[in-house]
């Protein structure tokens, strides 16, 4: 068996695929609901409803707990990363997207007045607390549906 067969045959790394590209489409999916425009883009965006990286790092905590025990290291391990993820998702990334929503204010604000550049920073980076949650459940039942 080959390395890629033995990394395709991987149900923990499979299941984690799976709960991203679930969740990614989902951000598709509810975008074209409420903009009523497709924008396929958001497949490889961060940052909106449900949270792919909360879904993918929760689904590899379950997975890995449904396989080696809820009591094993590596699951501890795997939560715990999940949690620092999930942290970081609905505090760090966030915040920097409002700093980047702020700025992109005030760029418009001076481009009233003088010339300035046009580029604007990314704010949708971060997630609501609600995202990371809706992240969390959609990879907790990818990875009870798949393992």
């Amino acid at each position: 068996m080959t390395f890629f067969e033995r990394v395709l045959d991987n149900k923990v790394l499979l299941t984690c695929m799976t709960a991203w590209f679930c969740a990614q489409l989902i951000k598709i999916i509810l975008t074209l609901y409420n903009s009523r425009k497709l924008d396929v883009t958001r497949f490889i965006g961060s940052g909106g409803m449900p949270s792919s990286h909360t879904s993918f790092v929760m689904a590899l905590a379950t997975s890995i707990g449904k396989l080696h025990g809820w009591e094993s290291s590596i699951f501890a391990l795997a939560l715990c990363f999940a949690l620092v993820v999930m942290y970081d998702a609905a505090g760090v990334r966030r915040a920097a997207g409002y700093q980047a929503k702020i700025l992109n204010m005030i760029i418009d604000d001076l481009a009233h007045h003088k010339p300035l550049g046009n580029e604007r920073l990314k704010e949708l980076i971060g997630h609501t607390p609600k995202e990371v949650v809706a992240g969390a459940i959609l990879g907790i039942i990818i990875a009870n549906l798949l393992i």
